[in-house]
């Protein structure tokens, strides 16, 4: 299988990483409301072991719209794609070196380690939109934490909706790249 084939299956089949970026979204901003209206360690809580569940719902929400939400075993990106998933969980000590320094730090790490996440992707997709999503991300959270002071959420407010806006713009994408071996109903 050819780079450019192999990418393209990984836009078909996950729709241009939008299901995945309206799951993360989704849950960014459920954490956010947890520290708005309840307490920073139940949103450092939810976004942490919801983080984990992330691929899994993402995975029932592709089948749950009759799509196939696996690569195929010929597809060598989707041993690429494990290993960056694994990038978060293995980053998450540095986040909390972080927030333990200064809680208010907590977003502002995860959105500049979520946003480094991001960066192969650009190749796993065959997308340079990703690169601009980890420059937001990285931007941010780098603003956020050396010079906004903006309180504990903002950076959870602000990433939730970048990663629903930007599932969007993948969404819009990922279907003109859909192809017959994604179309709904087929798995």
């Amino acid at each position: 299988m050819q780079v450019q084939d192999a990418q393209r299956e990984v836009r078909s089949v996950y729709l241009g990483g939008s299901v995945g970026q309206f799951v993360s979204g989704a849950l960014w901003l459920a954490s956010a409301a947890i520290g708005t209206w309840g307490s920073r360690r139940s949103a450092i809580l939810a976004l942490v072991v919801g983080g984990m569940f992330i691929f899994p719902v993402t995975t029932l929400v592709l089948k749950a719209m009759g799509r196939r939400a696996a690569l195929s075993r010929e597809n060598p990106l989707g041993a690429l794609a494990t290993q960056i998933a694994f990038t978060v969980p293995l980053s998450l000590p540095l986040v909390g070196a972080a927030a333990l320094h200064r809680i208010d730090w907590f977003y502002p790490a995860t959105m500049i380690v979520v946003g480094a996440h991001y960066l192969p992707f650009t190749f796993l997709y065959g997308m340079g939109l990703f690169a601009v999503l980890a420059g937001v991300l990285i931007s941010g959270g780098l603003c956020l934490g050396l010079y906004l002071h903006a309180g504990f959420t903002a950076g959870g407010w602000g990433t939730g909706l970048a990663l629903c806006l930007f599932a969007v713009v993948c969404l819009i994408v990922g279907r003109r790249d859909a192809g017959p071996e994604a179309a709904p109903g087929v798995r």
